[in-house]
């Protein structure tokens, strides 16, 4: 990996993937899984957001990679095959969360007339999830999910603050 500094990410729902940007220029690109009930940002939606965020939030820097979250605290479990198989409705997070936050008012913070339509209140991260899911495909719960690797060299290359793009095509 390079030791250009991230200064934005920019997540592209047509093509399923997460760009790092150090100014304009790409320095890294992963596959990724959003919302599989599609664009939006209404609360309880299963959807991505779109817009303007930021890493607002950085958990579970300390933790081995596949550890679980629930609620953003770790579990103390490590995530394999059998824990899977034990709670096949578990929607699964999994090695590090990065917690979004809108920066739009009506858009993706705060509220608009369909009601609640902020990025943080409705718990969307960026975060690992089993290996075992695809990539490069919508199937999440409206969060953007990574590789476990991958998210955990993610982890390392953003700062709370980071800025965040999410957008269409």
């Amino acid at each position: 990996m390079t030791n250009k500094r991230v200064t934005s990410l920019l997540i592209t729902i047509r093509t399923q993937t997460l760009a790092l940007y150090s100014n304009d220029a790409i320095i890294k690109q992963y596959a990724i899984s959003t919302g599989k009930n599609g664009i939006g940002s209404r609360q309880d939606s299963g959807c991505t957001p779109l817009g303007q965020h930021i890493i607002a939030q950085k958990i579970g820097g300390n933790e081995p990679s596949h550890a679980v979250f629930i609620g953003r605290v770790p579990t103390g479990e490590i995530y394999n095959a059998s824990l899977g198989a034990q709670f096949p409705k578990r929607d699964w997070i999994l090695s590090r969360i990065l917690w979004l936050s809108g920066l739009e008012e009506g858009i993706n913070k705060g509220c608009n007339d369909q009601g609640g339509c902020d990025t943080f209140d409705r718990y969307i991260y960026i975060h690992g999830t089993p290996d075992s899911e695809p990539m490069g495909a919508p199937y999440s719960h409206g969060c953007i999910r990574m590789r476990n690797d991958e998210i955990i060299e993610l982890f390392e290359l953003v700062q709370e603050g980071t800025p965040v793009t999410i957008v269409e095509s």
